[in-house]
């Protein structure tokens, strides 16, 4: 457990730190910029308590409204995410899956692995853009806003599953 929390804290200052000093340099066409972040909340195995989830996930969103000065949003966002990740990755796995399954291509395979981290980035993204944005008049704004950067995001993600360790 003790180690655990340690390596699972230092991914999250790792992710931060790279989205705070890289990831947030890019914006393509104006509006699509890389989050990938939302890559810590993707990795939790089944058996992680809610609770520490969606703390983790928080925390992680508060970080990175610090280093990105959008007041509650990123905050708001992971937790929602930290919150609604155990029930999507419950569709891609059995019922009887071990309690330390963790999301990755090499547990539920690529073409599953692909639509759980397209399903969560999207909605990540869009209710990100939303309160971002909070409103409705630029709907079309927030939509390529959200579609660029979430299409960024998964890019990331499954570039970077492809090369982690099995």
């Amino acid at each position: 457990m003790v180690t655990d929390t340690i390596r699972r804290l230092l991914i999250c200052c790792l992710l931060c730190l790279a989205q705070a000093l890289v990831f947030n340099q890019i914006r393509l066409l104006n509006c699509a910029t890389p989050l990938l972040y939302v890559y810590f909340a993707l990795t939790f195995p089944v058996g992680y308590p809610k609770w520490a989830r969606l703390l983790w996930c928080f925390a992680l969103g508060l970080s990175a409204d610090t280093f990105t000065n959008t007041p509650g949003v990123a905050a708001a966002s992971m937790t929602l995410l930290g919150a609604v990740q155990p029930y999507f990755f419950a569709l891609f796995v059995q019922r009887d899956a071990p309690e330390d399954l963790r999301p990755s291509v090499a547990s539920i395979g690529r073409l599953k692995f692909s639509f759980y981290v397209s399903a969560l980035v999207v909605l990540y993204c869009l209710v990100f853009f939303l309160l971002e944005m909070f409103s409705f008049f630029h709907w079309l704004r927030w939509l390529e806003c959200a579609g660029g950067s979430a299409l960024l995001t998964i890019v990331l993600v499954l570039a970077i599953e492809s090369v982690r360790k099995r």
